[in-house]
C-alpha cells in the first residue's frame, strides 16, 4: 500500500499517521500489553491502537472489544468481580428463561398454576407465554442455522456445552423445542424503506444446507448463539428479535469463542451476551421502523451517507442520482448490519476494530461506506443501473486495509481529527 502524503493544509493527524506507519508486530504487542496491564486502562491510547487493528495474539482483540464495548471497566482491579457478577447474572437468565419453561413443558404448569393448561386462553397463562416465545424462537432458529456459511466454525461443537438439568435429565435444547412445539413462522419482513428482507447475502453461498444439532451431550456454536438471542428477545419484548441481529452477534461470539485464553473461551457465551447488549443499545434504533426518519434512525444515516458521497465525489453521487439508484437498495443493509454481510468474516472483524475504537463510530461507518463507493468510481461511472446495483449489493472482494485507508483519508480531508481517539467526543 502506498504511503499517504499529507499536504501542507492537511497534516496527518497522529491517528492517521499510525494507520500508514507499519510498526513491527512485536512492537505493537508490547504497546498493547503496556496499556492493558496498567491499573487503569488509558482508553484514549487503547482506541488509537485498536483503530489500526487489534491483534488476535494472546486474546488481545477479545479483551479490547470487552473494554471498547463497555463490558469491562477501565479499572483492571475490578475485572474479576465484574466478570463474576455479570456471568452469574447471565446464568440466572438462562435458568429463568430456558430451564423453567422446559420444566413447564415437561411437568405441566406446576403447583402455583394448577389450573393452567396448553389451551388456557388467559393472557397470563404460562403455556400461552411458552407458545408465544416459540414463535420468536422459530425465527431465531431459522437464522442462526445459516450463520456465516462460508466458514465451518458455527457448525462445529463447542468444548463448553451448556448442561441444564431438570429432574436429573438434560433440558431439551431450544432447537429441538422449535421443531416439536412451534408452528412454522413466516419470515420477518420490513416495509417503509423499500427493503422487505434482511437475509440476503453478498458473496456467501445461498445453497448451504441449514446446520443441524449435534448429538446429545454436544452443542454446536450456532446453538449457543440461538440461546443468547432468545434471552435477548425475552428481555426486550418491545423490540424482541429482528432478522439481522444474528449477523451482528456472529462476529462477537466468534471472536470470544476463539480466544486462546481458555478461561475466557469457556465463558464466551455470557461475555458475548453482555457485549451484544451494549452494541445493540447503540444501534437498536436502526431496527425500529417507526424511528427510520428520526435523527438516530436508519433513514437519517442513509441521508448522511449520500451527503458525504456528494461532498467527496459529486460526479459519482450525480451518477447514482440520475440512475435512480437509491441508497435504500444497498446501504440499508450496509449500515444496519455494520457491513457484516459485505465482507468475509476476518475482514468484518478488522472493520469492527476501527468502528469500536471510534468514539463517534457511526461517523467512521459513514466514511467506510463512502470509501466503498469511491474506490469503485471508475467502474461505476461507466456502468448502467444493473451493473452498479450488482457492485453495491455484492461488493467486490479486495484488500480491506486499502479500503480502510481510503476511509481514513476521507476523514482527514473533512478536517475531522478524532477518529480512534477521545478528541472527537
Amino acid at each position: 500500500m502506498a504511503a499517504y502524503k499529507a499536504s501542507p493544509n492537511h497534516p496527518i493527524h497522529p491517528t492517521q499517521q499510525r494507520l500508514y506507519s507499519t510498526p513491527s508486530l512485536s512492537d505493537r504487542l508490547q504497546e498493547f500489553d503496556r496499556i492493558l496491564s496498567q491499573d487503569v486502562v488509558d482508553l484514549k491510547a487503547l482506541r488509537r491502537l485498536c483503530f489500526t487493528g487489534a491483534p488476535e495474539e494472546g486474546g488481545r482483540r477479545a479483551l479490547c472489544w470487552k473494554l471498547l464495548l463497555n463490558y469491562l471497566p477501565l479499572d483492571t482491579n475490578q475485572w474479576d468481580e465484574t466478570l463474576r457478577k455479570k456471568r452469574a447474572q447471565y446464568q440466572h437468565f438462562v435458568e429463568e428463561m430456558v430451564v423453567e419453561p422446559a420444566r413447564l413443558s415437561k411437568n405441566g404448569s406446576g403447583n402455583n398454576h394448577v389450573d393452567d393448561h396448553p389451551l388456557n386462553p388467559n393472557p397470563d397463562s404460562q403455556w400461552g407465554s411458552f407458545f408465544k416465545d416459540n414463535e420468536v424462537l422459530a425465527q431465531i432458529d431459522k437464522d442462526v442455522r445459516r450463520l456465516c456459511p462460508d466458514i465451518m466454525f458455527f457448525q462445529r461443537g463447542t468444548n463448553y456445552p451448556c448442561r441444564l438439568i431438570v429432574d436429573d435429565q438434560d433440558v431439551e435444547r431450544l432447537s429441538h423445542r422449535v421443531t416439536h412445539s412451534s408452528l412454522t413462522a413466516s419470515s420477518v419482513t420490513r416495509k417503509g424503506l423499500g427493503i422487505t428482507k434482511m437475509e440476503s447475502v453478498s458473496r456467501r453461498s445461498t445453497t448451504t444446507e441449514d446446520y443441524h444439532p449435534l448429538s446429545p451431550g454436544s452443542e454446536a456454536h450456532w446453538e449457543v448463539v440461538e440461546r443468547i438471542l432468545f434471552i435477548y428477545a425475552k428481555l426486550n419484548p418491545g423490540q424482541s428479535y429482528v432478522q439481522g441481529m444474528n449477523e451482528i452477534i456472529g462476529p462477537i461470539y466468534y471472536t470470544f469463542a476463539s480466544d486462546p485464553n481458555e478461561a475466557f473461551r469457556e465463558m464466551a457465551e455470557a461475555d458475548c451476551f453482555w457485549c451484544f447488549i451494549s452494541l445493540m443499545g447503540e444501534i437498536r434504533d436502526f431496527f425500529i421502523r417507526t424511528l427510520d426518519e428520526s435523527e438516530s434512525g436508519i433513514g437519517a444515516m442513509m441521508n448522511r451517507l449520500m451527503a458525504n458521497l456528494r461532498q467527496h465525489d459529486h460526479q459519482l453521487w450525480d451518477r447514482l442520482r440520475v440512475q435512480e439508484l437509491k441508497p435504500q437498495f444497498f446501504s440499508f443493509r450496509w449500515l444496519t448490519l455494520l457491513l457484516s454481510q459485505e465482507f468475509d468474516l476476518p475482514d468484518v472483524i478488522r472493520v469492527w476494530d476501527s468502528l469500536f475504537a471510534d468514539t463517534d463510530r457511526f461517523s467512521y461507518l459513514i466514511q467506510v461506506c463512502t470509501a466503498m463507493m469511491v474506490t469503485q468510481r471508475d467502474v461505476m461511472m461507466e456502468n448502467d443501473f444493473a451493473g452498479n446495483m450488482k457492485i453495491l449489493q455484492h461488493y467486490p472482494p479486495g484488500d480491506i486495509q486499502v479500503l480502510l485507508s481510503k476511509a481514513t483519508e476521507l476523514v482527514e480531508s473533512n478536517g475531522e481529527a478524532g477518529i480512534g481517539t477521545e478528541a472527537s467526543s
